[in-house]
């Protein structure tokens, strides 16, 4: 397939392609186009075939849901049985990082939700993603747009690598504002369930509604028989093709312990500029600040490939804390790792 690859900066200057990409859209085929979180692999939502090209183009196991992006919360009626904690939340963080999971109505095809009785829906932010939903006049069901299980395109040319020749067309819209796929929550009767964390975190929920509990998926691992209730929450994801193990210990043993594996192995450090400069030498990916989790989150996805591209044996991190942002960070990390933790 020819992917076409086009630049957008302000959907308003560039209508033309805007309604290009949404004919695309419309006609089945595939966009890949840039959102507040990650870039989107997008097709149509309410077409059982296009939802079967999205998983063929990211190789991605047919049990994963796909998630609804619509123009404005209110479009949600007629794809989903809404209530009003949906509308608390969406008053309070749409458009913006918070997907919400409600039962489907018979226009969402089973293919889009993984067979699942419910829907993932979220209204983006993003001026382009935005354009592009109104344009299509439809809901766009888009995973982040990689190559299922490595680590989300925050930028189109990481979209580039894993997408080109898989898709219509590549919308290369800048750099990721936020680089972490959306907050995931299930709505019941009394409350919310945590599925996957994000920028929109615990305690911002726990500020609209008086119920939010997270997950055990959202930390631990699922097992085999397990069905994912949400994307992100079985299989190994976000991950670089060297293996990636989490360090957990303070800043001194984190040095010493890098610093010795250094002397045996062939390993990169994925770390901040304080630990950096601490370390020294090659093989150094650079995040942010301990404690900066906005640009931790940026920049995560990108260390991670920047890390792989070194080519060494191991990559090492360390474990963020889990509450806050640095939750999200760190339910990233673990999968990208697979679980694999030591302490120091």
């Amino acid at each position: 397939m020819k992917t076409e690859i086009i630049k957008i900066n302000n959907p308003a200057e560039s209508y033309r392609d805007i309604e290009r990409a949404a004919g695309i859209i419309r006609a089945g085929g595939l966009v890949v186009f840039p959102t507040e979180t990650v870039y989107g692999l997008g097709g149509n939502g309410t077409d059982p075939a296009a939802a079967s090209k999205i998983y063929a183009a990211k190789s991605r196991p047919s049990d994963n849901p796909l998630i609804l992006h619509i123009a404005k919360p209110s479009g949600a009626e007629r794809y989903a049985v809404t209530n009003e904690h949906y509308y608390k939340l969406a008053e309070a963080f749409m458009p913006g990082p918070l997907t919400i999971i409600l039962s489907k109505k018979p226009v969402v095809p089973d293919r889009v939700t993984g067979g699942l009785p419910t829907v993932a829906l979220r209204c983006p932010s993003h001026p382009v993603a935005h354009a592009l939903i109104e344009a299509a006049g439809l809901p766009i069901a888009a995973p982040s747009a990689n190559i299922s299980g490595r680590p989300s395109p925050t930028s189109a040319r990481y979209a580039i690598e894993d997408m080109d020749g898989r898709v219509d067309m590549i919308i290369d819209g800048g750099d990721c504002e936020i680089g972490l796929e959306s907050t995931i929550i299930a709505l019941d009767g009394d409350g919310a369930l945590l599925l996957r964390p994000g920028a929109v975190t615990y305690d911002a929920l726990c500020c609209v509604l008086e119920k939010v509990e997270i997950s055990a998926a959202a930390m631990g691992e699922m097992t085999a028989d397990d069905r994912p209730l949400a994307p992100g929450m079985k299989y190994r994801h976000y991950a670089p093709s060297s293996p990636l193990v989490l360090l957990e210990g303070s800043d001194e043993d984190f040095i010493n312990y890098i610093k010795q594996k250094r002397s045996i192995e062939n390993c990169a450090v994925i770390c901040s500029p304080v630990e950096a400069k601490a370390l020294g030498g090659e093989n150094l990916v650079l995040t942010g600040e301990a404690g900066d989790y906005p640009t931790q989150a940026r920049r995560l996805f990108s260390a991670l490939r920047e890390a792989d591209k070194l080519g060494c044996g191991v990559i090492y991190a360390r474990k963020p804390p889990a509450d806050g942002l640095g939750l999200a960070l760190y339910n990233r990390l673990v999968r990208a790792a697979s679980h694999m933790v030591i302490k120091i």
